[in-house]
């Protein structure tokens, strides 16, 4: 298990590239829509680790909600694993409450989870495996 990627919630993933492609000197590798979530993603890559900035396309989705609640700011913090269905069921088995009952399709072809942040000291945690 590894940080795969931070998840940061911005209003426009437009001028939030801009801003990360002068902090990182480098610019996004990837963009994304991920309509089952109401987001548009964009990725830079930061040694073995990725930002992924996350903009919301509708009202109703979790990174609108986010936003308004607490602003621009750090979402989630995921970790890759190497079987998402085992390590789900180790975390149900230790406690934890997941959001999700069944992994499902997230960006950059991965299955995510994610953990709820009341069992995890109040931090969004995503697992997630590469779709081969």
């Amino acid at each position: 298990m590894h940080v795969e990627h931070i998840g940061i919630a911005v209003k426009s993933c437009e001028e939030a590239n801009k801003l990360f492609t002068k902090l990182l000197g480098a610019e996004p590798y990837k963009a994304e829509t991920v309509e089952s979530e109401a987001v548009n993603t964009s990725f830079f890559s930061v040694g073995n680790t990725k930002i992924e900035l996350l903009e919301a396309t509708a009202e109703h989705s979790a990174i609108a909600k986010f936003i308004e609640r607490k602003g621009e700011g750090i979402h989630h913090i995921a970790f890759e694993v190497e079987d998402i269905h085992a390590e789900m069921e180790r975390l149900r088995g230790e406690g934890f409450q997941l959001l999700n009952e069944a992994p499902k399709r997230g960006a950059d072809n991965k299955l995510v989870c994610f953990i709820h942040p009341k069992s995890a000291n109040g931090v969004l945690v995503e697992l997630c495996q590469e779709i081969k």
